[in-house]
């Protein structure tokens, strides 16, 4: 049976999303069952911090062309 989290990352896929940037974390378990459950489509790449994670994104969007994704586990706050 699928999950929301299985449904959320179906419709990055539609949207073109073939990369996320985050850091795992009790969060957002499901969806990296989510991942796991989609054999590395989108593929998940593991920045060192959460904060990496937003900036790889942003790089990504910036300058490759495509949707940069991002998955954290808490929101951040200034």
């Amino acid at each position: 049976m699928p999950l929301t989290a299985d449904f959320i990352l179906d419709r990055l896929k539609e949207w073109g999303t073939h990369r996320i940037y985050g850091y795992p974390g009790d969060g957002i378990n499901a969806f990296l069952g989510a991942l796991d459950r989609a054999q590395e489509d989108p593929q998940l790449i593991q920045p060192r911090h959460e904060e990496m994670g937003a900036f790889l994104a942003t790089a990504h969007a910036k300058f490759g062309g495509g949707i940069g994704c991002c998955m954290a586990t808490a929101p951040f706050t200034s």
